[in-house]
């Protein structure tokens, strides 16, 4: 399990790379690679594995383990979009599972949500892509859990290897079923709208969404 830093990318042969997630990990002797993506500008937990079956598991559509992501977003994300986002969101690939959410802040003084999302699936950028579709584009997103794993505690840039329990613990969550219903979630989130935003009352503009 690796705490992944921006600027890093997941795929393990890309000749254009400048940086790379194994170029984190000399000390590791077997040949490992990501458990599904994080994209370069994104930090947070990844898995990294030898073990292609384990792997599998753990991305497969069918399997569903829910992934939760810290997620910082330009503007003020109001309750009906974040229903939006919760109830799925019409994307070019079809449209999004159901998902999670969490208000965490908003932060006045750069005009941004923070907010934590739970997924169940796994798209290209999905995160990036539901926030933009709702006029909320992001600027900074990091995983921190994946499945019964929790990024807190591992600095960034460090790794650390899995306990037995833990490994069984994510292929128990693993299992081929369809999306759960909102009351049956492990970890079921309510989102609570913030206080919204009042207008700039001085001389100045503000941001534009």
């Amino acid at each position: 399990m690796l705490n992944k830093p921006i600027g890093y990318v997941c795929t393990v042969s890309d000749p254009h790379a400048t940086k790379t997630v194994l170029d984190l990990l000399e000390q590791v002797e077997q040949r490992v690679y990501p458990v599904g993506r994080l994209d370069a500008d994104s930090s947070g937990l990844l898995l990294l594995t030898n073990d292609g079956d384990f792997a599998n598991r753990l991305t497969h559509p069918r399997y569903h383990v829910p992934k939760t992501y810290r997620v910082r977003v330009r503007g003020f994300l109001d309750r009906v979009s974040a229903i939006k986002l919760t109830e799925g969101i019409d994307l070019p690939d079809g449209k999004t599972a159901p998902a999670d959410m969490r208000f965490v802040e908003y932060d006045a003084a750069t005009q941004c949500t923070i907010v934590d999302i739970t997924l169940y699936e796994g798209r290209n950028r999905q995160v990036r892509r539901m926030m933009e579709a709702v006029g909320n584009p992001v600027r900074e997103l990091t995983r921190i859990s994946f499945g019964n794993l929790q990024l807190k505690g591992l600095n960034v840039g460090t790794w650390r290897k899995l306990k037995p329990e833990e490994v069984t613990g994510l292929l128990a969550l693993a299992k081929p079923t369809p999306t759960p219903a909102r009351e049956d979630r492990r970890t079921p989130r309510k989102y609570h709208e913030p206080t919204p935003p009042r207008p700039n009352s001085g001389g100045g503009g503000t941001e534009n969404r």
